[in-house]
């Protein structure tokens, strides 16, 4: 079970604060008194420590902290800002005003991009089935401050709920969203992304199912897209006969388009 502390320079806000995160997620607080969070692991018989600090929240885990940062996200939004693609947009298809689907939002990458992409009349919303993932991320999209309006503007549009995809998608009506998005944790990492190692941790390492894909298909009013190594099974099981991505790119994304003639 994970435990919540705060920084050692701490004041009754930060304090309060922790004690309210603690409350919300249901897990234990413990007052950091100047002790090293490696102390505070083995006192409290956890791997896991959520860290909060005036305006962000951090992740201890055993491969890494891990806290909410745009990361490769701003590179590419500055590259569609220069007139560049993005190869997920130009799978996906994303027009402005679009409502899309993010069901498994991880740190929230690619639905800042899809974000950017369907504009301030468009939404997105991200399904992460990790409480901690999912808080850290939803307070990081609210309180990180970049430097280009564009950037802060596709943060600000994400929608982050706290659940499973599959139950979601059951709940929604038929093509209640333009486009369905997966970007499930690779069934075979890629040998340069241990930046990862330690979301996966804590993220759903489940396949998804062809349930789940099939609810999809009912949500989505125009196309599902599927991110995957370029080497995966996983387009041919769950049904994903059109592929996008170039002969030699290590990610493709496959695509089952709906509704033609709308």
């Amino acid at each position: 079970m994970a435990i919540v502390t705060t920084i050692r320079k701490v004041n009754d806000d930060l304090i309060k604060r922790a004690q309210k995160i603690a409350d919300f997620l249901k897990i234990k607080y413990v007052p950091r008194d100047k002790a090293g969070i490696s102390k505070l692991k083995e006192r409290y018989n956890t791997d896991i420590v959520l860290v909060v600090k005036q305006d962000s929240l951090i992740l201890d885990l055993p491969e890494g902290e891990m806290f909410f940062h745009p990361n490769m996200a701003q590179v590419r939004v500055k590259r569609l800002r220069y007139g560049g693609n993005d190869n997920m947009l130009d799978a996906m298809q994303v027009e402005k005003g679009m409502r899309i689907l993010d069901c498994t939002l991880g740190f929230a990458a690619d639905a800042i991009i899809s974000s950017y992409g369907v504009g301030e009349k468009g939404k997105v919303v991200g399904l992460e089935i990790n409480p901690l993932i999912s808080l850290v991320v939803k307070e990081g999209l609210k309180t990180y401050l970049p430097t280009n309006y564009d950037l802060k503007s596709a943060m600000d549009n994400i929608e982050v709920i706290n659940q499973d995809y599959l139950s979601y998608l059951k709940a929604q009506l038929d093509n209640s969203f333009d486009i369905v998005y997966f970007d499930p944790m690779f069934r075979h990492a890629l040998l340069d992304s241990k930046n990862l190692s330690p979301l996966r941790q804590l993220a759903d390492n489940d396949p998804v199912s062809l349930e789940a894909i099939n609810e999809a298909k009912r949500v989505a009013k125009y196309r599902v897209v599927f991110k995957e190594n370029s080497r995966s099974l996983e387009f041919a099981r769950l049904g994903f006969e059109k592929i996008c991505g170039g002969k030699y790119a290590p990610i493709h994304y496959g695509v089952i388009e709906l509704n033609k003639d709308l």
